[in-house]
């Protein structure tokens, strides 16, 4: 293992090196059946114990009640920017969206496309998406209110969910999902694409309130109902099968090893605390976000030049620290630091960065 780096990639991003090691060692015969997960078949018994394990340790980790499904549907967080309003939106109502940067935005449009009656009813657009807006005036007739918890290019992230007075929250939780514990009753659908802080690409995690499954009309296309989904548990169709084994085995270290998201939270907390501390005392490193809107997740920063971000950028590979580039729509460098990434992978970043300051400030 010694050629592996600290990876801090947004996305596909870092698994725990136990779940890895597991995949490695389950690879060519999974449970006993001669094969390998991604030959089996997602009729069999060995698939069954595998999904179910995904649904169960979701319930779980998240305190879900009997009214809520775990679905899992290909086509990551974008298809769901789509299947939200054509399943949720109700006739005559709004669907009111808080606008926060890129995911927003497309989530919003996916959303235009359709129609439908669509209420921006805040944004930080106008400081470049660099804060959580605070000043929110929910529509009390809404069909849902929609919202990105964490937003991995800006580096910012709700620290409060919004109170929208019993409309149904509606959230892309697709890099913080899992990080940490919260109160799911106000959610009606939460989704999450997996390659963030669950699992590899290719499948979406959708937790949807039975309530919402009544919405969903019978004139869209089969594999755009929910109902398809929650009626079939995720297999009306063959599911990404290695994702979802993939994401059943990360929530099984969530739940073993680390013990839970509270102290899944407080692991995520000191990590990020030691990131911003030092941007704190730099005056050379600089990070992109609001102070009271700082993400635990994606740590965003800039340096005094682009010159000096691409020779840190560089460099911090030959150490060993990858995927510190910023998103190509706004430049500069992130860290991204989702729940199996190590205190100590961010106690070397840091020393580095003290090292190039040192060099270059």
């Amino acid at each position: 293992m010694d050629n592996r780096i600290y990876n801090f990639n947004a996305g596909p991003a870092a698994l725990p090196l136990p779940v890895l090691k597991r995949i490695q060692e389950e690879f060519l015969n999974f449970k006993g059946s001669g094969m390998s997960i991604t030959e089996v078949s997602h009729r069999s018994k060995w698939f069954d114990e595998v999904i179910e394990s995904a649904v169960e340790r979701t319930r779980r980790l998240l305190k879900l009640d009997d009214h809520y499904k775990v679905l899992f549907i290909q086509g990551g967080a974008s298809l769901q920017f789509c299947m939200i309003p054509m399943n949720l939106s109700v006739a005559g109502k709004s669907a009111d969206y808080i606008n926060t940067g890129t995911w927003s935005t497309k989530a919003i449009k996916e959303a235009e496309i359709q129609g439908k009656d669509i209420k921006v009813i805040a944004s930080s657009e106008d400081k470049h998406f660099s804060y959580i807006p605070r000043d929110l005036k929910p529509n009390p007739d809404a069909s849902y209110l929609h919202f990105t918890s964490n937003n991995t290019i800006k580096g910012t992230q709700f620290a409060k969910f919004p109170d929208a007075g019993g409309v149904p929250l509606v959230c892309d939780m697709s890099s913080d999902i899992l990080s940490r514990p919260f109160d799911v009753s106000p959610f009606g659908l939460i989704y999450a694409g997996a390659q963030k802080n669950i699992g590899p690409a290719g499948t979406a995690l959708v937790i949807i309130r039975d309530d919402m499954l009544e919405r969903v009309p019978d004139n869209i296309p089969t594999m755009l109902r929910y109902t398809t989904f929650a009626d079939k548990n995720s297999m009306f169709n063959t599911p990404a099968c290695f994702v979802i084994y993939t994401i059943s085995l990360v929530l099984e270290w969530l739940e073993n090893d680390i013990g839970g998201l509270a102290e899944m939270e407080k692991q995520n907390r000191a990590k990020a605390a030691l990131l911003y501390e030092f941007f704190d005392k730099s005056g050379f490193f600089t990070g992109t976000a609001a102070p009271d809107s700082r993400s635990m997740m994606n740590v965003t920063f800039r340096m005094p030049s682009e010159v000096l971000e691409k020779k840190f950028v560089a460099e911090a590979l030959s150490e060993g620290l990858g995927g510190l580039k910023g998103h190509k729509s706004v430049g500069g460098c992130r860290a991204s630091i989702y729940n199996p990434t190590t205190l100590d992978a961010v106690k070397y970043l840091t020393e580095f960065m003290a090292a190039f300051e040192a060099k270059n400030g």
